[in-house]
């Protein structure tokens, strides 16, 4: 049996759970980063391969010689539902994404903020935008669920998705993040802190606002997926 496999999209949301597993090892993968172990005597891998189902798609690709026994998306998202607050955790119940709707494994864990999820391929920036992606009856938002989910079904193997909530349904970004994503996924730093200090009052404390929500988002995912069975 192959490894469960992780995909993130950003490194530092994986960094707590593979803090946690042992014999951890640097795979040599055409991805932005991977890591592979054991947790549970069970072997693990987990790649970040940058934002975007296209990017979740070749992250998917490039670990398919091991033969994957499932495919987890991981990571952060959105809320679209006011009622999830930062660092829940959020497990889709289904993945909307593209006009197409994925089911999910059945998994076994802690329990979990549940409802149907929508993927789609820029970043929700807006109180507005989230609000109409509400409409559609999705409960929180990301950008590589979608992309895990159909490399799964190609594969035939289990495909679960497990989030956590690092931005607020009413909650309206001062950066612009999506003019700063470049092609292979990646954020251009250099780009993004020179905008930022365009407007520096807004913009520089929301940066650091965002990091201190992403590290309690990959903290609590840590948690979470130690407690899971898949």
């Amino acid at each position: 049996m192959g490894p469960v496999v992780f995909v993130a999209a950003d490194a530092r949301e994986c960094g707590p759970w593979v803090a946690r597993w042992e014999a951890v090892t640097k795979p040599e993968l055409p991805v932005h980063w991977a890591r592979a172990g054991k947790f549970r005597g069970r072997d693990v891998l987990a790649v970040a391969n940058g934002a975007g189902p296209a990017r979740a798609s070749l992250a998917v690709e490039a670990v398919e010689k091991l033969r994957p026994a499932a495919l987890v998306s991981v990571g952060t998202c959105g809320a679209l539902d006011p009622t999830l607050q930062i660092g829940d955790v959020f497990v889709p119940t289904e993945v909307r994404g593209g006009g197409q709707t994925w089911a999910l494994a059945s998994l076994s864990g802690p329990a979990a903020k549940t409802g149907p999820l929508i993927s789609v391929t820029r970043i929700a920036a807006s109180a507005s935008e989230k609000s109409q992606l509400r409409s559609t009856g999705a409960l929180a938002v990301e950008m590589e669920a979608a992309g895990v989910a159909c490399a799964s079904g190609r594969l035939n193997v289990p495909f679960y998705c497990v989030r956590v909530v690092s931005d607020l349904a009413e909650q309206d970004f001062a950066n612009d993040f999506n003019k700063v994503i470049m092609s292979d996924g990646r954020f251009n730093i250099p780009a993004l802190l020179l905008n930022a200090f365009a407007r520096p009052l807004s913009r520089i404390p929301e940066l650091i606002s965002l990091a201190q929500r992403t590290a309690l988002a990959s903290k609590n995912l840590g948690d979470f997926l130690a407690l899971c069975s898949f």
